[in-house]
């Protein structure tokens, strides 16, 4: 009876032992979780901190020194020669725009986040992913 009874008890420790690894590898998932989602939340906050700053940085002072009762109507001429610059001037900033984007996805990816459409936003925990560097060298 006895050997009956130890074996009995050793297939409730085994049972209760897979009951503990699957609870340790929900918990660990959740771990990872949060540090991720912690660490996605103080990059924001940081990006955040850093809109605020530039946006309540002091205003330059020629744009203080106007009124809108000064100001004259341009000439046909200046209109004309003031609509080809801020063409210019939006063709540059699309440029410039596509430049700084993909500055700030090699940046995510430099910080360990994935940022291949396959896993984009989750954090790398095995190294380089060949996805997201395909997609950097483009």
């Amino acid at each position: 009876m006895e050997n009956k009874e130890i074996f009995n008890q050793m297939d409730q420790l085994e049972s209760q032992m897979g009951e503990f690894h699957v609870h340790l590898g929900v918990l660990k998932q959740r771990v990872k979780e949060l540090l991720e989602e912690n660490l996605q939340l103080s990059i924001e906050n940081e990006q955040l901190r850093k809109i605020l700053k530039r946006e309540t940085s002091p205003k330059p002072k020629s744009a203080a020194n106007r009124t809108e009762g000064q100001a004259t109507p341009p000439a046909r001429r200046e209109i004309a020669a003031h609509a080809e610059e801020d063409t210019a001037n939006d063709t540059s900033q699309q440029a410039g725009l596509v430049g700084e984007a993909h500055d700030n996805l090699a940046r995510l990816y430099h910080e360990g986040f994935h940022i291949c459409n396959v896993y984009y936003g989750h954090l790398r925990t095995e190294g380089d992913c060949l996805f997201c560097l395909s997609f950097l060298n483009k």
